[in-house]
């Protein structure tokens, strides 16, 4: 019995995080239950973050990028794991999406319309996001924004859906015991392949 495509993306630049031991528990989760998963460790791949020239200028992908698009192509299911820092993903995991969320392979505009083609339909997602902040304090006061960003104004934008979102933490404070039963969540998640 084929399962679900799978494709899980560490936006974490250290391949020893926490983040990553959440990412290899959701995978084993999916594995578990037939799904085929492919990762791409962003920590661990060869790429210049920054979209240089905008859409001024075509900056050519690296291989890994390259990849990193087939593998996407070829998903049903997307699984971002990172962490909040300064209310929003790392750096590392914004320039990803800048450098391949790209017109002609996420989304499309039509010459002289504000509309757009969502070229990534078909597709769900989870975010699976580290923080230090409490949960209710993101709620709150910030209004979930770095959530907003990632699952509205990227996933939606290309046409995701659905996004769900797992939060994780706090973390810093948090006990051995606590931080394994997480890992045991992301496996279950994973198993229910969501």
């Amino acid at each position: 019995m084929k399962g679900k495509n799978i494709v899980v993306i560490i936006g974490h630049p250290d391949p020893e995080s926490y983040c990553a031991a959440l990412a290899r528990a959701y995978e084993e989760g999916a594995i578990e239950s037939h799904a085929q998963v492919r990762t791409i460790d962003l920590a661990s791949i060869q790429f210049d973050p920054n979209l240089k020239y905008g859409y001024r200028q075509r900056t050519e992908l690296e291989q890994d990028l390259k990849e990193a698009q087939e593998l996407i192509r070829w998903a049903d299911h997307l699984v971002f794991v990172y962490p909040t820092w300064w209310g929003a993903m790392p750096a590392i995991l914004k320039g990803f999406i800048d450098r391949i969320f790209l017109p002609g392979f996420a989304f499309q505009s039509p010459e002289n319309s504000l509309l757009w083609e969502k070229l990534l339909k078909g597709r769900s997602a989870r975010l699976i996001v580290t923080m230090d902040t409490p949960s209710w304090y993101n709620r709150w006061i910030y209004k979930h924004a770095g959530h907003n960003v990632m699952k509205r104004n990227i996933l939606h934008f290309c046409g995701i859906k659905p996004v769900r979102i797992t939060e994780v933490g706090p973390v810093k404070p948090s006990s051995a015991a606590l931080r394994a039963s997480w890992l045991k969540q992301m496996k279950q998640l994973g198993s229910k392949l969501s």
